[in-house]
C-alpha cells in the first residue's frame, strides 16, 4: 500500500482511501524535480560541454560589463519559450494532481464533501512573499531605501545577504532589516554558483553556512543563481529554503518543482518561486510593467498558493525600476487589503506551514475539529462537487473558488 505523506501535508485530509494517482512518488516526480537530471554536480563530473561554459562564466562573470553578460544570457536561454514541460508562466501539474485526489475521494470514496484544513491562517485565500536577493555592496546600500517604500504600503520582506566574500555584512546593516520588521536569510555563501558542485566542498560549505545562520539568526535560505541540488539540499541548516522555481525556463539551471504551494523536502520547508525574477523581467523580456507579474498572480490565486517574489535591491537602483517597484508594492497593498490575500514572512509561512502540517481533524460528536498547536488559526474547509465541478467552501459557507 502506497503512503499519501504529500497528498496529507497539501490537504490534512482524515479520510483514508488509496489514491495511486497522488502517491508519493508520483507527487515527487515533479516536486523533487525527478523527471529531469538536474543535478549540477553530476553535470559538472561528466565534463561536458554546458558545465565547462558555466565554470567558465561565473569564473569570468565579475570582468564582464553588463550589456555583455546580458547579451550572453539571451544567448543561453535562447528558445526558451519552446519548452513545452513545465508550463509557462506558472505551472500546476501537482496542484491539479491534488485537486484529482481530491475528485477521486468524492468520487471513489461516496463522500457528500471531503473535510480539510483550509491552506492558509484565519481563511485567507492565497499567501505573498516578498524577498530580496542582496549580490552586491550597492545593492547592500540601497536595502534602506527598499525598506522604506515598503513601510509606506505596511508591507515587510526578507533580505537574503552573501555572508562572504562578496561585501560586509555588519551587525548594524543586519538589525537594520530587523527593526524594520523584516527577515534576514542566508544567500549562499560567497555566490560562485559552485556550492553543490562536489560532496566534499558543499559538506565544507554547509559547515560555514550553519556559522553564518547561527550569528545572524537565519532560517531562510536561498541557492545563489537558484543552482540546486534537492538531494543534498535537507543537508543544508535551514528550515525554509526558496532555491527552487515553480518554472525554470528563464533561468541557467532548467526544471521547476510545478506547484504553487509550500512542500517538505525531507525536513526543510521549499517556498518556491512562483513569478518571474526582476533580472529576467527586465534584461531578457526588456518588460517594465507588472502585466507578466499579474498574470502570474492570477493562476497562483486560482489555486489558491503562495505568490513569491524576488526583487533585487542592486537591479531596483535606476529610476525605472525604482517606479515598478513602487507600483508593485501598491499593487501588493491593494491584494491584501481587498483580496483576501496573506502577505507574509517567509518565516511566518514556514511556521504556518509547519503546524498545519501538526494539526488534525477529529470527528467529535458528528463535528470534525481542528487540533494542535495554532488550531485557532486554523479553519476547516470542505471539498464538494458540483457539476462534477471541484469546489472548496470554509465551514463558514465561504465559497473559495476562484
Amino acid at each position: 500500500m502506497p503512503t499519501y505523506n504529500q497528498f496529507k501535508a497539501y490537504t490534512r485530509c482524515p479520510l483514508e482511501i488509496e489514491l495511486p494517482e497522488v502517491s508519493d512518488d508520483v507527487l515527487n516526480h515533479y516536486l523533487l524535480e525527478n523527471y529531469i537530471d538536474n543535478s549540477l554536480h553530476r553535470q559538472a563530473s561528466s565534463l561536458n560541454l554546458k558545465s565547462i561554459i558555466r565554470f567558465a562564466y561565473y569564473r569570468l562573470r565579475p570582468l564582464f560589463p553588463v550589456a555583455f553578460r546580458k547579451h550572453l544570457q539571451r544567448i543561453a536561454l535562447n528558445g526558451w519559450e519552446n519548452i513545452s514541460f513545465p508550463a509557462w508562466p506558472v505551472d500546476t501539474t501537482v496542484d491539479d494532481l491534488v485537486a484529482d485526489g481530491f475528485r477521486h475521494l468524492l468520487h471513489a470514496g461516496g463522500y457528500h464533501r471531503v473535510p480539510f484544513i483550509w491552506f492558509w491562517p484565519q481563511g485567507h485565500r492565497y499567501a505573498a512573499i516578498m524577498t530580496h536577493d542582496v549580490e552586491t555592496a550597492s545593492g547592500r546600500d540601497f536595502t534602506g531605501r527598499m525598506m522604506e517604500l515598503e513601510a509606506r504600503q505596511g508591507i515587510t520582506s526578507s533580505f537574503e545577504v552573501v555572508p562572504e566574500v562578496r561585501y560586509e555584512v555588519s551587525e548594524a546593516y543586519l538589525e537594520s532589516i530587523r527593526a524594520a520588521g523584516c527577515e534576514v536569510c542566508l544567500h549562499g555563501l560567497n555566490h560562485d554558483g559552485h556550492l553543490f558542485d562536489e560532496p566534499q566542498e558543499f559538506h565544507r560549505r554547509a559547515e560555514k553556512i550553519k556559522f553564518y545562520a547561527e550569528k545572524f539568526g537565519a532560517g531562510g535560505f536561498r541557492s545563489p543563481i537558484m543552482y540546486r541540488d534537492l538531494t543534498w539540499l535537507p543537508r543544508l541548516p535551514i528550515t525554509h529554503d526558496m532555491s527552487v522555481p515553480n518554472t525554470a525556463h528563464l533561468d541557467p539551471q532548467r526544471g521547476g518543482c510545478c506547484t504553487v504551494m509550500p512542500y517538505f523536502i525531507e525536513d526543510v520547508l521549499e517556498l518556491p518561486l512562483t513569478t518571474i525574477q526582476d533580472y529576467s523581467l527586465f534584461n531578457i523580456l526588456n518588460d517594465y510593467s507588472l502585466d507578466l507579474w499579474r498574470r502570474q498572480a492570477a493562476i497562483v490565486r486560482s489555486r489558491y498558493g503562495l505568490l513569491s517574489f524576488i526583487i533585487h535591491p542592486d537591479y531596483t537602483i535606476p529610476a525605472k525600476a525604482t517606479r515598478l517597484y513602487e507600483d508593485l508594492l501598491a499593487w501588493l497593498a491593494e491584494l491584501r487589503d481587498g483580496d483576501d490575500m496573506w502577505l507574509a514572512l517567509p518565516r511566518d509561512v514556514n511556521i504556518w506551514w509547519r503546524r498545519r502540517s501538526a494539526m488534525r481533524l477529529e470527528d467529535r460528536d458528528g463535528r470534525w475539529t481542528i487540533m494542535g498547536n495554532g488550531s485557532n488559526e486554523a479553519v476547516l474547509a470542505f471539498a464538494t462537487l458540483k457539476d462534477d465541478q471541484l469546489h472548496f467552501e470554509l465551514e463558514s459557507g465561504k465559497s473559495m473558488d476562484p
